[in-house]
């Protein structure tokens, strides 16, 4: 369904006014030293139905941006000092709180980078969407439901009446990626301020929530911000780019102009950075013995309902699974979020209930006692999607990454303080941070704390869902880098879960492909991606945007039918994938039942 079948268009696009002016905007914050400047002199015209990108590394002033316009600077801390943005004849930082309200969510909107800590865990997503369009039109409830159901249904998410019901942590990462969009999206704005708004969703979402922002241009004329430091988005989507860095300018042009010829240092240095499909170089396959073996792993999550509370749905997350992670080697999963991939990595470490056999370094998960399970865990550790969420909030950043030590019991106060420091200047911060709180850092600095935290108990397996994601791509080549080294250093294995296929195909040895909580495909990442057997795997590899403006592409073809789900009835076995070894180990899968080879086919 595109927007304009899921919400009515209010008009067309006219000609490029200015509908947001920035002028000379400086925001900083209130330090024990003085005011410490975070955005300084920046100034830019957005225009009606354009789409302008401000990239740049973490912490270099983006969202900072984002959300004075927004007026959602936590004040007096962070304040704007110095410019003006001026929206609709007014100057919104001289706009008192309840004149903000009106404007804010309605007619300038905003899809927030974590979608975990911006929606409310208590209440459902249907009573967060409906309360977002009541909050700003006066609508029946039968109405803002309806409306919510249609917004959730254009973001591609699978039964959304039944959504509706569901609490966010009840949704995978990327789902509620797809939540905050639809709820920014529901109400139709003039603006649209989208901070990482793909960082969590795979390729093909990624894809139709683009073609679903141009959908929105198109049929409302909506200027949109896009803020990201994804540059195949940014040549995707953008008709001009600001580059920022520390908090000012460095550069702004046409988005063609940018890549072809960027003007300075840090521009060019952040296109060589990015990583591209084709740039992994064939690797020697990794011989050595297992470190992990997963055989015929099943997990499914009963739903109760009635007034007996039986049983009436299982949610098939993983079915039949089966593979090995050797010592020393990278094991990609990838696909379609929900598909069951951070399902097998929470199996993986004892966190959700299983069927089938699990063995880490020879030793049979199943049936360990509580001390047992402690010391399996100082083996396998894992970096989480969300780092907000995985971070504890009342800890300081160094008692944090040194958390793990101190539970195993390994140094005394002072090592463990310098093993903290030293992680911490290995993932790219500084040690003047390990005293500050999770809140003081960005997004991405956030994950490479989480990265710090793992790495401190030098453990054999690590387990990285999506653990690079939200990292800038100069900062995650780098991390890419120290995930090597370390690698090579302590031979190291890691399971790799990422929707990011180019950088699978440039860190991985070998790559399995997920639909539906099965695998699909299996081989080598040169095999994999250079000669990818099943329509879906090909789906995911033509979805990847190129960060090329000059191969820009068409809006893709939208599917017919919503994205299938993994209920299923009691007793009822979902289809069973059947794998064939085509040579070198590279495999191959068909759905069996006929409704779902149909799906596949659709992709």
């Amino acid at each position: 369904m595109t927007l304009a079948e899921a919400m009515p268009p209010t008009g067309a696009a006219t000609a490029p006014d200015i509908v947001l002016r920035v002028e000379g905007l400086c925001v900083s914050a209130r330090t024990e030293a003085g005011l410490k400047p975070l955005v300084q002199d920046l100034s830019f015209d957005l225009r009606k139905g354009e789409t302008l990108a401000i990239a740049g590394e973490s912490g270099s002033g983006k969202s900072i941006t984002s959300l004075a316009i927004m007026g959602l600077l936590p004040q007096p801390a962070v304040r704007v000092t110095g410019g003006s943005i001026r929206f609709g004849g007014q100057d919104l930082t001289r706009l008192s709180e309840p004149a903000l309200r009106a404007v804010r969510g309605d007619r300038i909107a905003m899809i927030f980078q974590e979608p975990m800590t911006s929606l409310n865990p208590v209440m459902t997503v249907g009573a967060q969407l409906a309360e977002a369009i009541r909050a700003h039109e006066v609508v029946s409830r039968a109405e803002a439901a309806r409306r919510a159901v249609a917004a959730l249904r254009a973001v591609r998410l699978s039964e959304p009446e039944r959504r509706m019901q569901q609490y966010p942590h009840e949704l995978s990462g990327g789902m509620r990626q797809r939540v905050m969009i639809a709820m920014a999206l529901a109400l139709r704005p003039e603006v649209l301020i989208a901070d990482e708004p793909t960082t969590a969703l795979d390729v093909t979402v990624q894809r139709e929530v683009l073609d679903l922002l141009r959908d929105l241009q198109r049929d409302l004329g909506t200027a949109i911000i896009l803020i990201t430091h994804d540059m195949g988005v940014v040549a995707e989507m953008a008709d001009r780019v600001i580059v920022m860095r520390q908090g000012r300018q460095v550069e702004t042009a046409a988005t063609a102009d940018l890549f072809v010829r960027p003007q300075a240092d840090y521009t060019r240095a952040l296109l060589a950075a990015v990583p591209r499909m084709g740039q992994g170089a064939p690797r020697p396959p990794v011989t050595s013995e297992p470190i992990a073996r997963l055989s015929d792993v099943v997990v499914r999550y009963p739903l109760r309902g009635g007034l007996l509370g039986r049983v009436t749905q299982n949610v098939h997350a993983v079915e039949h699974v089966s593979f090995d992670i050797r010592k020393g080697e990278t094991f990609a999963l990838v696909g379609e979020s929900g598909c069951g991939k951070s399902t097998i990595a929470k199996a993986l470490v004892g966190l959700t209930p299983h069927q089938g056999r699990i063995e880490i370094a020879g030793q049979v998960m199943e049936g360990l006692d509580k001390a047992g399970l402690k010391a399996m865990r100082r083996r396998v550790q894992m970096v989480f999607q969300d780092p907000m969420a995985a971070l504890n909030p009342r800890m300081r950043v160094g008692e944090l990454i040194a958390e793990p030590l101190l539970i195993h019991g390994i140094g005394d106060a002072a090592q463990r303080r310098d093993r903290a420091a030293d992680l911490m200047t290995r993932v790219g911060l500084e040690t003047a941070q390990l005293d500050r709180y999770p809140h003081e850092f960005s997004g991405g600095q956030r994950q490479r704390i989480c990265i710090a935290r793992a790495l401190a108990l030098q453990p054999d397996l690590i387990i990285a869902d999506e653990s690079v994601s939200a990292l800038d791509v100069s900062v995650q080549a780098r991390v890419l880098e120290l995930l090597k080294a370390l690698q090579a250093d302590f031979g190291i294995s890691y399971l790799f879960i990422s929707h990011d296929m180019a950088v699978v195909d440039n860190i991985s040895d070998r790559v399995a492909v997920m639909y539906l909580g099965q695998i699909v495909e299996m081989g080598t990442h040169h095999q994999v991606f250079g000669n990818p057997q099943h329509p879906y795997t090909r789906r995911l590899i033509d979805a990847v945007p190129v960060p090329d403006p000059a191969h820009r592409r068409k809006p893709s073809p939208r599917l017919s039918a919503e994205t299938p789900s993994p209920l299923h009835l009691p007793g009822r076995e979902p289809p069973r994938v059947v794998l064939k070894d085509i040579g070198g180990g590279h495999l191959v899968g068909d759905l069996a039942q006929a409704e779902d080879r149909n799906t596949i086919a659709r992709l």
